[in-house]
């Protein structure tokens, strides 16, 4: 009675699927695209508070990498004073060398520190301690010209086209230092060639 006839077969084609039922609607981004888009999300600060934590973060970070490379030498690194072949070279000649200058400053306190304490008792003593340093002034100006000049000549061999502007004062600088202390720290021996 109420049977369908054979006549009134489906003739309805059925409807193409249009998606997943609540999809998103966009291709799935590659991964490299959504960690970028991530990580730059988590970089933007929402506020002041969050921009000065990222500054005091970044600014350790480099204050890290730029003490590491005071004591590996790496040039990226390195402070602007101290970058670039030619500071390296001049870094070098200083380091393969002795110097007036570097043990200037402890002999001159011990001569200071034994005129002090003994010329009340010893007044001849006074003008021994003033002849020691002039003898002194003269040997550190002596060696601050041989170190100039040679460091100048030298870099000039190797470095022909670059700048020596400034290098004479940053090897002398250097070179008033006590070895050990000296940052970044040297990388040859003393008696050396420099690279």
């Amino acid at each position: 009675m109420f049977r369908r006839s054979k006549s009134e077969t489906d003739t309805t084609v059925p409807a193409e699927p249009q998606g997943k039922a609540g999809g998103k609607g966009r291709p799935t981004p590659s991964r490299r695209d959504a960690e970028a888009a991530r990580k730059a999300a988590f970089k933007k600060p929402r506020n002041r508070k969050e921009a000065s934590a990222i500054r005091r973060e970044k600014v350790r970070t480099e204050r890290s990498k730029m003490q590491s490379a005071m004591q590996t030498g790496d040039d990226r690194y390195l402070p602007a004073a101290d970058k670039g072949p030619v500071r390296r070279f001049a870094r070098d000649y200083v380091d393969a060398r002795y110097s007036v200058m570097e043990f200037a400053l402890p002999i001159l306190l011990v001569v200071s520190l034994v005129g002090v304490v003994f010329s009340p008792q010893f007044p001849w003593l006074a003008g021994m301690v003033n002849l020691l340093f002039l003898a002194m002034i003269l040997l550190i100006a002596a060696d601050w010209f041989l170190l100039t000049a040679g460091l100048k000549k030298a870099v000039g061999v190797k470095y022909p086209k670059e700048s020596t502007k400034g290098l004479g004062f940053y090897a002398v600088r250097r070179t008033m230092q006590m070895r050990r202390w000296r940052l970044p720290k040297p990388m040859v021996k003393r008696g050396e060639k420099p690279h």
